[in-house]
């Protein structure tokens, strides 16, 4: 159950940085910064939950390597943020990095 937590902290952890892009755009502060909030605690408590089996220093590169991975693919398709095969070979190390530690759990 630990690793679902994780997984959905991760997930919810490329929340925080979409609401605060929406935040920036008019009209949308409220509901951008509401948004950052909300899933800025449920990714904590989720996190927090995870850690109860998972190792600190794992979870917590799990956990970021989701959302750093999961927000730069929102920006892209999203918010039209530049792309380079460089920036997508440095995505891919943290996707290969976070698999490798959960295969080494």
């Amino acid at each position: 159950m630990s690793w679902t937590y994780l997984l959905a902290a991760g997930l919810f952890e490329i929340g925080w940085p979409v609401g605060l892009k929406l935040a920036q755009q008019p009209g949308r502060r409220f509901g951008g910064t509401s948004l950052a909030i909300v899933a800025m605690a449920i990714s904590g408590v989720l996190l927090w939950l995870a850690q109860r089996e998972i190792p600190l220093g794992t979870a917590y590169a799990v956990w970021t390597g989701i959302g750093a991975a999961g927000t730069f693919f929102i920006g892209t398709w999203v918010f039209d943020d530049p792309t380079s095969l460089g920036r997508y070979l440095g995505v891919l190390l943290i996707i290969g990095g976070v698999v490798v530690l959960k295969l080494s759990h």
